[in-house]
C-alpha cells in the first residue's frame, strides 16, 4: 500500500480545484470570447503526471 505524502496531496488538491468549468460571469463579461477552462480535464482521457518528491 502506498501512502500519499503531503506534497502529493497538496498537488492533487490544486489540480482538483482547477478542474472546474469556467464561471458564467467570466463568459458573460468577455462576450463569449472565453468559453472554456484550459485546465479542465476528464479523468478517463488525460492523466496527471504528478511526481512525488
Amino acid at each position: 500500500m502506498s501512502k500519499k505524502t503531503l506534497i502529493k496531496k497538496m498537488r492533487l488538491g490544486k489540480m482538483r480545484k482547477r478542474n472546474r468549468r469556467m464561471p458564467v460571469l467570466a463568459i458573460v463579461r468577455t462576450h463569449r470570447r472565453v468559453q472554456m477552462n484550459k485546465f479542465q480535464r476528464d479523468w478517463r482521457r488525460r492523466k496527471l503526471r504528478i511526481k512525488d518528491e
